[in-house]
């Protein structure tokens, strides 16, 4: 397959073990209730034109998924996150002002958010 693209939606799937406390990590997270819920052990939250990252509760998967978000603004971004009291896992800084923030979730998924910082951003490594 070259040069065409094939997807039409994108929904990126994150297990959790514990539905409810997952919920409200990721309400946290992303600032905002759901967009919808398919069912009572799944929540969907948009986060770009046809994109999505949703929550389902599986417990024997949980804690081993990893997915990054290209943020418009990374800055505006990663204060709102702060302002809303989640600190990065860990941070990795690139060539050209290219950052990506990891953050954990309370199973350990990692769900990062990257972009262009209009300043360095520190580097932070947490020990679990």
């Amino acid at each position: 397959m070259t040069g065409t693209s094939i997807a039409q939606d994108l929904f990126a799937g994150i297990p959790v073990a514990d539905f409810d406390h997952s919920l409200a990590w990721y309400q946290q997270f992303f600032g905002v209730e759901p967009s919808f819920y398919p069912n009572d052990i799944e929540a969907v939250w948009a986060v770009g034109e046809h994109s999505y990252v949703y929550i389902e509760r599986l417990p024997d998967r949980a804690g081993r998924s990893m997915l990054m978000i290209m943020a418009a603004d990374l800055d505006t971004t990663v204060a709102g996150l702060t302002q809303r009291g989640l600190e990065p896992h860990r941070i990795e800084n690139y060539e050209e002002g290219m950052s990506k923030l990891v953050y954990a979730d309370p199973d350990g998924n990692e769900i990062s958010y990257g972009g262009v910082s209009t300043h360095t951003i520190g580097s932070v490594e947490r020990e679990d």
